[in-house]
């Protein structure tokens, strides 16, 4: 980690513009409007945004359109996680691993086994290894050498609400 992406994060308007871009890009001063605030302002905001690596910048002539570097701020969050260490045997499957490690819950639905909390937060999980989202269940995936296995909880970052009508049939 360094130093600008924890300053980028001090200020309130910062954060607030990053969950904005989250949502839609934006001019910077479309973003300036957004927040109530002037241009010049934002537009020293943005900078300090970008020094950070977590906006991102494309010019489309003399349009300047900012995005939010997703990437980079699932990064700078996934380094506040645990890491552990444990050995197991050959073609030990992820779920027998994961049952070593403190805090991750197993819950069984009939004849299913998956990850349903962690740390007693419940919720729906994924897992990669070595960075690759492998397409088989933890119950099926071996582990036949060493490797890193990352547990990720969905998150809803962007929600989308939808309201529907039944017509009633005449």
């Amino acid at each position: 980690m360094n130093e600008e992406l924890f300053k980028a994060l001090s200020s309130r308007t910062r954060i607030e513009m990053v969950k904005r871009l989250m949502k839609s890009t934006y001019h910077v001063s479309g973003l300036a409007q957004a927040l109530g605030i002037s241009v010049p302002v934002a537009a020293k905001h943005v900078k300090i945004l970008e020094q950070a690596k977590l906006v991102d910048r494309k010019t489309f002539g003399k349009t300047h359109v900012l995005t939010v570097n997703k990437a980079r701020l699932y990064e700078l969050l996934g380094a506040f996680g645990e890491q552990y260490e444990v050995e197991v045997r050959k073609g030990t499957s992820i779920l027998e691993v994961l049952k070593d490690v403190a805090g991750v819950g197993i819950r069984k639905v009939g004849d299913k086994e998956f990850i349903a909390s962690i740390d007693d937060e419940e919720g729906f999980y994924i897992y990669e290894v070595d960075g690759n989202l492998p397409s088989t269940s933890v119950t099926e995936y071996r582990m036949e050498k060493g490797g890193e296995i990352a547990i990720k909880r969905l998150v809803p970052v962007r929600t989308k609400s939808v309201r529907v009508r039944v017509k009633e049939d005449r």
